[in-house]
């Protein structure tokens, strides 16, 4: 099996991104959203990126026009699903949500299509239970932001076809990712790491041993980390950053991951990071 077109469902901060990096590296791309307003909105978000690419000199003119040329836009899943060889499911972070979308997909594309999903620390297993065909579903963690950022994280539940880890593994390469494989864990590996030491800054923050400034340049002078743990929740969302921490506690039964109270108000303020204009910083 070669993937030659990929379908990404869902427009928004990651989705765009997804359809992009799949654009540029040469796959036929659709992008899929449930509106038009949204699919539009995300198509912009890939224009922006590509635009900026060529003003920093970081592509060609004729490669910016060649990606757009390879990506087209639905509001129809069934139509999407229908005629792709790999569907990325790029929906927000519910577990109840991403199953009801793969139901659907699974409904319309035919049984040799390969499905992934790009949730940061829900249980792949758990999400491909809603499928008929459960070993054809495989992790694909994408970063943000995804033009950037260069790792994918590969995840395998205990069902999934050994063919379809490969096949993931080979479309992260050639979309100019480094591939790594884990198992299907709470939190993966990126996720887990990545939350418990933004969990223990903001603790820090809390005990006033530091400000959120120096606490995040200890991190990126001390460790060599391009953006410190606050700023990057803030970017992450604060929302996204608790939802994440109390699912990983409730289902490691770790007190390292059990949400700092400072993460809880901020929340309940409506102070959820850059998308809200203040988080830990202002923006």
């Amino acid at each position: 099996m070669e993937i030659e077109r990929i379908g990404v469902v869902g427009a928004g901060t990651m989705g765009h991104g997804i359809a992009q990096v799949a654009a540029q590296a040469g796959f036929d791309t659709r992008l899929c959203d449930v509106n038009e307003d949204l699919v539009g909105a995300g198509l912009d978000r890939i224009r922006a990126n590509l635009d900026k690419g060529v003003e920093l000199g970081k592509l060609a003119a004729e490669d910016r026009e060649a990606a757009l040329g390879r990506i087209s836009t639905t509001t129809d899943l069934g139509e999407l699903s229908a005629a792709i060889d790999l569907v990325i499911e790029a929906v927000p972070e519910s577990l109840e949500l991403k199953r009801a979308t793969f139901e659907r997909i699974e409904s319309h594309c035919p049984p040799g299509t390969m499905l992934a999903t790009n949730t940061s620390s829900l249980s792949i297993a758990v999400i491909a239970a809603a499928l008929s065909d459960p070993g054809r579903l495989v992790g694909m963690h994408f970063f943000n932001p995804v033009h950037v950022m260069r790792l994918i994280e590969i995840v395998r539940h205990e069902g999934t076809r050994s063919e379809f880890v490969d096949l993931a593994v080979g479309v992260g390469e050639r979309m100019g990712k480094t591939p790594i494989v884990v198992n299907d864990v709470p939190g993966f590996a990126s996720s887990r790491l990545g939350v418990v030491l933004g969990l223990e800054a903001m603790r820090m923050l809390e005990q006033g041993v530091a400000s959120a400034q120096d606490i995040d340049t200890a991190m990126e002078l001390g460790y060599r980390h391009p953006m410190g743990p606050l700023k990057l929740t803030d970017l992450v969302g604060l929302d996204v950053r608790l939802a994440i921490a109390r699912y990983l506690h409730e289902e490691l039964e770790s007190e390292a991951f059990r949400p700092p109270e400072i993460l809880e108000r901020l929340v309940d303020e409506g102070h959820l990071g850059k998308k809200a204009g203040r988080g830990f910083y202002e923006w």
